[in-house]
């Protein structure tokens, strides 16, 4: 994508001027997830246990419990949030949402109806390491460690993949009925296609106005040192919690 490489050339001359306000906010982010019991993809007691009573076909609850999942779950959310960074046309934005989307439902519907989890923890600390990649890969690292751009869109789609493995990892905790699993699980996912768009909507709204400002190339290269830093944050609280449990 000619955006990413045309974006990332003002950041030099100022990079070090950015960086010591980077890490400022990055701290900061570490200290508030450090203190906060909020782990990605939880599942709330209270969806568990209403999950668990009923049976059957349930269309409504199943689509706004996927809505729900997806609205909450943050490392979703930045995710998209480091793949729309630099892409400006609706195409471009549509494209690889797409692919994200088609990875995700994939393997969330395929790993909860062949009963194929994996442990949350290790599968969580790989979709905070999809964050931290996807932030590089906004610096233009790669590009200066490896000599190439990787392909985009294949890590967008494979990186998809691995969030509905999370996905289907949360679902199977649920314990759900088999009675109506099919249409409970295409309920789910389209529940989760719209709470992502509700959230590529509020995101592309918020960056809209961002990008308006001269600010928004000044701050490009924190944003994205911040977005890292909560990357490596995710991967340390996941690694953390599988170690210990």
């Amino acid at each position: 994508m000619h955006s990413f490489i045309l974006c990332r050339q003002p950041f030099a001359p100022w990079a070090k001027r950015s960086l010591s306000t980077a890490w400022l906010v990055a701290i900061s982010l570490v200290l508030l997830l450090a203190t906060s019991n909020v782990f990605a993809h939880a599942v709330a007691q209270g969806d568990k246990g209403y999950i668990q009573e009923i049976t059957g076909v349930n269309i409504l609850p199943f689509m706004y419990l996927g809505a729900k999942h997806m609205m909450t779950g943050y490392d979703h959310i930045l995710f998209l949030f480091g793949v729309i960074f630099f892409l400006y046309r609706l195409s471009h934005i549509g494209l690889y949402v797409s692919l994200f989307a088609l990875g995700h439902s994939i393997t969330m519907i395929l790993g909860v109806y062949f009963n194929v989890g994996i442990n949350s923890y290790l599968i969580d600390a790989i979709i905070g390491l999809s964050v931290v990649y996807k932030a590089l890969d906004n610096l233009g690292a790669f590009q200066r460690w490896l000599g190439f751009q990787p392909n985009t869109k294949a890590a967008t789609l494979i990186f998809g993949l691995f969030h509905g493995f999370g996905l289907a990892t949360k679902i199977l905790e649920y314990e759900i009925s088999p009675d109506g699993l099919v249409p409970n699980l295409l309920a789910f996912n389209v529940g989760v296609e719209i709470g992502q768009l509700l959230a590529l909507a509020i995101i592309l709204i918020g960056m809209s106005y961002w990008r308006r400002t001269a600010g928004f190339v000044r701050h490009a290269y924190t944003a994205n040192v911040v977005m890292m830093s909560a990357g490596f944050v995710l991967v340390g609280m996941q690694l953390t919690g599988y170690f210990v449990s």
